[in-house]
């Protein structure tokens, strides 16, 4: 039971809070029946989704609280929860649930959803949740404590999507919804889709799960909700729900999998993200628990995680993606960007194909490839064709959209034809030479205001534009891959480059669905001066003499979705001794380069896999190749190193002002890297490891970003 101290305590926590508010009224129904109809609504449009802050539960329990007393009056036959137009409701307020001072009061908040949200299913008569927009963590809790739920085809999203932000479903999600919809469904909404970029459920979807008993088009769901409501309570219509587990899943499937989700797990993230095994734990549980101990265990696991390290990390990482990255620190206004009416790509191999079917796409602009001679420029345009087909083939796009992609790109060998580009990158070999002639050339017959961007990962972009006649006008523009994929862009301006250019390129990486970080031009930029520091540690402990092994586990406690090896085969083990290279020449005392690197390089491979690709142990000719060194290294040694040579490595690049704050190196990594969320990019890490500390005497923030007692 929650006292009166401890509500005042939780309304504290957010005494500016937007309240949602339950508006009821009562609707007729068939044979003088009355249903109660509770809308839930904040008074803002729809920017502002409704939230579930504890003013608005305790309003929310007020109101049905009376609705149980008009129940057991015979008033009301139904009780229905519904949301403002396209909006059920988006859950906490994560923010506010980010400033809980400590576990006690973070248990607390879990009991009063709990307690609340509870009292769908105790209210006399049955309850409905309209499910008619939007409706995530919470919103979708207050429909699974509901006893029915319809859902309207259109909604853009239904999820539970707590363990991509360090918590559980903890308002009845981790108990309810494998006991509604069966095991494997729950691991997917509850595990794997959060885990999947935080994939969401539209509404077909939602009823196929089973999560939905019925669905409904936009134009009338209100009004065939009703009707559908009317037909349960009168005994018309019959819900069936197929998917709900019985006897002989709880005996022979629950446990196997939850098992193979857990292996699964493992294989992909690691053993150090806290949420998404506690969340496995409840679900296991789910299966022979009753509903009250199911969401007392609820209570326990949401007050040790919100209170923990790595939802506050979490918590500063969303921040940064959902607000930082569409603010980006140092653009120029926007007013002073050019239209860009026509693209140019110089080269048609991979990336530069990838670029032109992204500008296509995104643009709805014509996009000219062109390289040295015809026969790779119709290479390029049949790769590009061939990816169309794919995305209309996988439904991702209509038959007119394909032929209106296929007829924006075009191809040639004649680069006359790029004098009306506004825009040109090149995707040509990483080659400081190569570079600086391929645009001296361009620059000769595109127009005095067209933008030249380069795709380089390292290379200086100042030295690229060395032998242009106007300098100004070229900016770093580098991708990551896959293009299509990976939401990172890293502008770089150099000392000659416009405001005019720079905001440019900043509307059109925004126009791309792209986030965009503004780095000073230097080595590596951002992600690849990290990745640098990270990998060039890593090669030397292997020239040191460590096993491979070891230097393999050695940052496991950083979460990483992969190892440093793993890391380099990925990215191809000559671009990573590329990388190191030239950060080898830039910054001699403080990284490293490796000659065994390169062996490996030429050799092909550190692991050997199987025919399907999985790791099966390290290959017997990389082991040859790095044998040697007399001074191993410990697997602690090798993070510590790491630890405090990252820390360093990024003081001086906030130094040298190679970004604005701490907050967009972690940006960066976040979203070019894969840093996982529970990590906060680095910087929280480096200050709760003592790594800061150890490296320049301080923190990068005050305070540090860490859980409470």
């Amino acid at each position: 039971m929650t006292d009166t101290g401890t509500l005042n305590a939780l309304v504290a926590l957010d005494p500016d809070e937007v309240v949602t508010h339950s508006f009821v009224r009562d609707v007729p129904l068939a044979r003088g029946r009355v249903l109660a109809l509770i809308t839930l609504d904040n008074g803002r449009d729809h920017k502002r989704p409704n939230t579930l802050g504890p003013a608005t539960l305790l309003e929310l329990e007020g109101v049905l609280d009376a609705l149980a007393e008009r129940a057991a009056r015979a008033e009301i036959a139904g009780v229905a929860v519904t949301g403002k137009p396209f909006i059920l409701a988006a859950g906490a307020d994560l923010t506010k649930v980010g400033e809980i001072p400590s576990r006690d009061v973070g248990k607390q908040l879990a009991q009063l959803g709990h307690r609340v949200l509870g009292k769908l299913s105790e209210l006399g008569v049955p309850s409905f949740t309209f499910i008619n927009g939007l409706a995530l963590g919470g919103g979708t809790e207050i429909a699974l404590n509901s006893t029915y739920r319809t859902v309207d085809s259109s909604i853009p999203a239904l999820a539970l999507p707590e363990v991509f932000l360090g918590m559980i479903p903890g308002w009845g999600g981790s108990w309810l919804l494998p006991n509604l919809i069966g095991i494997e469904n729950a691991l997917k909404v509850i595990v794997e889709n959060p885990l999947k970029n935080n994939r969401t459920l539209k509404g077909r979807e939602v009823f196929e799960l089973g999560i939905a008993d019925a669905i409904f088009p936009p134009a009338n769901f209100l009004e065939d909700s009703l009707r559908w409501a009317d037909g349960v309570l009168t005994g018309a219509i019959e819900v069936k729900r197929p998917h709900q587990p019985g006897r002989l899943e709880r005996l022979a499937k629950w446990d196997i999998a939850v098992g193979i989700a857990r292996k699964q797990l493992l294989a992909k993230i690691g053993p150090v993200a806290e949420a998404p095994y506690r969340a496995l734990d409840l679900l296991r549980a789910a299966k022979n628990t009753t509903r009250a101990e199911g969401f007392a265990a609820e209570d326990e696991a949401l007050a040790d995680l919100v209170a923990g390290d790595q939802f506050r990390a979490s918590i500063y990482a969303f921040n940064l993606v959902q607000k930082r990255a569409k603010r980006p620190e140092g653009a120029p206004d926007k007013s002073l960007a050019q239209p860009v009416t026509k693209v140019g790509v110089v080269g048609a191999g991979l990336m530069a194909t990838q670029f032109a079917l992204l500008f296509a796409r995104r643009l709805q602009v014509p996009v000219l490839i062109t390289d040295l001679d015809q026969a790779r420029v119709d290479k390029g345009l049949s790769t590009i064709h061939s990816e169309i087909d794919k995305l209309r083939d996988k439904g991702r796009i209509s038959p007119d959209e394909t032929n209106r992609l296929k007829a924006l790109v075009t191809g040639t060998t004649d680069r006359t034809d790029f004098a009306d580009a506004d825009w040109v990158i090149e995707a040509v070999f990483e080659e400081l030479g190569v570079k600086q002639d391929v645009f001296a050339d361009i620059e000769r017959y595109v127009s005095e205001t067209a933008v030249l961007a380069t795709n380089t990962s390292s290379l200086s972009v100042e030295a690229i534009g060395a032998k242009l006649a106007h300098p100004e006008r070229l900016v770093g523009f580098h991708f990551f891959n896959p293009v299509a994929v990976m939401p990172l862009i890293e502008v770089v301006r150099t000392p000659q480059t416009t405001d005019a250019v720079l905001s440019t390129a900043m509307v059109t990486a925004a126009a791309l669905k792209k986030n965009a970080v503004i780095t000073r031009d230097t080595p590596g930029f951002v992600v690849n001066r990290i990745l640098a520091k990270v990998l060039g540690e890593t090669m030397h402990a292997v020239d040191s003499g460590t096993p491979l092994e070891v230097v393999d586990s050695a940052l496991d406690p950083f979460g990483m979705p992969m190892s440093p090896f793993a890391l380099l085969e990925l990215v191809g083990l000559k671009v990573g001794a590329h990388v190191l290279d030239t950060h080898h020449a830039a910054f001699p005392d403080r990284f490293f380069a490796s000659s065994t690197l390169h062996a490996l390089a030429e050799h092909g491979r550190i692991y050997e896999r199987d025919a399907k690709g999985t790791v099966k142990g390290f290959d017997r000719t990389a082991l040859r190749i790095v044998r040697g060194g007399t001074s191993p290294m410990t697997g602690e040694q090798i993070r510590e190193r790491v630890e405090v040579g990252l820390a360093d490595e990024i003081k001086r690049m906030l130094d040298d002002g190679v970004v604005h704050a701490a907050e967009d190196i972690d940006l960066c990594l976040i979203l070019g890297a894969g840093y996982p969320f529970q990590m906060g990019g680095v910087t929280p890490y480096l200050d709760r490891v003592g790594a800061s500390e150890r490296a320049f005497g301080g923190t990068f923030h005050e305070p540090p970003i860490r859980g409470v007692e």
